[in-house]
Order: C-alpha cells, then structure tokens, then sequence
C-alpha cells in the first residue's frame, strides 16, 4: 500500500484514505436526459440502444448507510481511460 494515498487526477486530490465506496459508472442518454447507471447495466444488451455519454469514476466519502452526498466524480470520454484510471487507483492498494 502506497504511504501516500492521495490520487490526484482532473484537477482532484482525492484522500483514498475516506473512500467508503469506489466504483465505475456510465452517463447514458435517455430520451434527452442524462441519467447515471452502473457501468453492467450500461453494456447489457437491451431491446433499445442507450446511448454512452460518457464514463464515471464515483468515490463516495460518507459513511456506509449514509445517503451519498458528498461524493467525487472523475468523467471520462471512453471505457478504455476509465478502466486505465481504475487500475491507478487499484496501484494504492497493492
């Protein structure tokens, strides 16, 4: 484990330290509206097509139980530069 465990990208530092919830997520176009999904329910197979606007890496700092208000967002144009991030972040806990 990294002695440093601040993970710093897009202009954040983020202390891994607080993190009580890491995960990835898409931003889908649904009828004109962007909504947040998780990043398998974005990839299924589904009878219409939901478009990807783009791809989210979510830390949330509250408390387990606790409603997610204050949470970081990392926005990335392809699943590619999200699933790189995810194995930046994944180097602090080896």
């Amino acid at each position: 484990m990294h002695k440093n465990m601040i993970f710093e990208a897009q202009d954040k530092s983020i202390d891994l330290t607080q993190i009580t919830r890491l995960y990835p997520a898409a931003t889908v176009d649904v009828q004109g509206d962007l909504a947040q999904v998780s990043l398998e329910w974005a990839k299924m197979e589904k009878k219409q097509v939901v478009p990807i606007h783009s791809y989210v890496l979510i830390f949330d700092i509250d408390p387990l139980g606790e409603v997610p208000n204050n949470r970081i967002e990392l926005t990335y144009e392809s699943e590619y530069e999200l699933i790189e991030a995810m194995k930046e972040v994944a180097k602090y806990f080896d």
